[in-house]
């Protein structure tokens, strides 16, 4: 309304003065004409500067309503469902294994047959080779966080297929998934199925298969609640004793009443990272007529060290009583049960492994490493118990383009009973993977 009105002001101004303009002389006319121009240009000035002045504040109004209106962008590592941030990711993973084995064979349903398990190594009978195909290393996982009273609330869930009870080779390959983690977190509490807090998994050594040097590794993926505070961590986990039973083999008696606990401490830094772990559990076994239990404890050191330039050690020491199922892939049990006392008793164990990785060329890594168990049976458990597990193994892995990789690998590994026999393994891999 402001310049509207001056401008009709002016108008009228600029017309009186015309109207009278026949009276005058032709120099009073001329001037007369070059003021009316000049006023006409000082007003047509005024209106483009009051006007851009206004689209201006139409323009930043806008905008404010836009920001306002429009749901927040999607991060650049996933995307928004509603008020939750999204992200779908794992890799597809084709591995072929030539194993060849000293004495025996593992069987062609065998979950060793897909990755190393030293106490699957056979001791006895004629020596066999197969060569295995398997895309059952695929993994996928879905994450999501959002943003609850200023917090952060997380969720992780990740599957693959290995050790599938459902499918075989004959024709479809058709292979269950299996759930590996799934947990929540919120401040700074774990709640769900993940990587025992007694591993650290920086001090897995990269490889081309699966798992390599499981011989002395912590291995252990279980349900858990877990809180970390700073550098501490603490976690009840679920708790499940591997027993030796009068005669040998191996019972799985999940008759604990107490859950193990876990407390461990981590250092960081430009050196890389290393860890303190200890965990203490109860190991009881109840069957018909027997209701036994003792307790079990183990001590670990372990992490992934940078040694200069792109080079890094990865370690892991281990030792304790009763530590069983945690290390080895439960190549012994956490307790044997004595035939002539009735009582349980919690296996002595020590365990440990070192890998070096040192990368070459622009993508390229040689991995070199050494892993072995060593296990104080009873004199009372059968001779067929494991006593000791090692094993070495090599690996060159390259990306030969953004997130594929192809490596090549050989493992030895070897087994030896409380008789005294052994049986070795030895195994070539050829993998590649699509990371997504």
């Amino acid at each position: 309304m402001k310049l509207s009105l001056k401008a009709i002001m002016l108008s009228g101004a600029a017309f009186a003065t015309l109207g009278t303009a026949s009276a005058e002389t032709d120099v009073e006319l001329e001037a007369r004409i070059a003021a009316l121009e000049e006023l006409v240009a000082s007003l047509s000035a005024q209106l483009a500067e009051e006007r851009a002045e206004t689209d201006a504040d139409i323009v930043r109004l806008e905008a404010a309503q836009s920001a306002e209106a429009a749901p927040a962008a999607a991060p650049a590592n996933g995307m928004m469902l509603g008020e939750t941030n999204v992200t779908v990711g794992g890799f597809i993973d084709m591995d072929a294994h030539v194993t060849n084995v000293s004495d025996g064979a593992i069987g062609s349903s065998s979950i060793a047959r897909d990755f190393y398990i030293p106490g699957a190594i056979p001791t006895g009978g004629e020596g066999s080779t197969t060569t295995d195909l398997t895309a059952e290393a695929s993994r996928i996982f879905i994450a999501g966080n959002r943003d609850v009273g200023g917090r952060q609330v997380s969720g992780y869930f990740e599957m693959d297929f290995l050790g599938s009870v459902q499918g075989n080779e004959r024709v479809s390959n058709s292979f269950s998934p299996r759930l590996r983690r799934a947990y929540l977190d919120f401040d700074g509490l774990r709640f769900g199925q993940d990587w025992s807090t007694f591993q650290n998994t920086s001090a897995i050594p990269e490889s081309a298969s699966f798992l390599v040097l499981s011989d002395g590794m912590i291995f252990m993926r279980q349900p858990m609640v877990r809180i970390t505070r700073g550098n501490w961590q603490f976690a009840l986990e679920n708790g499940n004793a591997t027993v030796t039973p009068v005669g040998g083999g191996r019972v799985e008696a999940d008759s604990n009443v107490l859950p193990d606990l876990v407390g461990r401490y981590n250092f960081s830094g430009d050196f890389g990272n290393v860890s303190v772990a200890a965990l203490a559990r109860q190991l009881r076994y109840e069957t018909t007529g027997i209701e036994e239990e003792t307790f079990g404890y183990g001590i670990s050191v372990s992490g992934r060290v940078n040694t200069g330039g792109r080079d890094d050690i990865r370690f892991s020491l281990t030792g304790g009583e009763g530590i069983g199922r945690y290390i080895g892939l439960n190549a012994a049990n956490g307790a044997a049960l004595d035939p002539a006392t009735g009582e349980l008793e919690a296996i002595p164990s020590v365990g440990g492994l070192i890998a070096w990785r040192h990368p070459f060329g622009e993508t390229a890594r040689i991995n070199i490493g050494y892993s072995g168990l060593f296990i104080d049976n009873p004199d009372f458990v059968p001779t067929s118990m494991t006593q000791s597990v090692q094993s070495v193994y090599s690996a060159v892995l390259w990306d030969v383009a953004p997130r594929v990789t192809m490596g090549a690998e050989v493992l030895f590994g070897t087994r030896e009973t409380e008789a005294g026999t052994s049986g070795d393994l030895s195994r070539f891999t050829f993998s590649t993977k699509y990371a997504f």
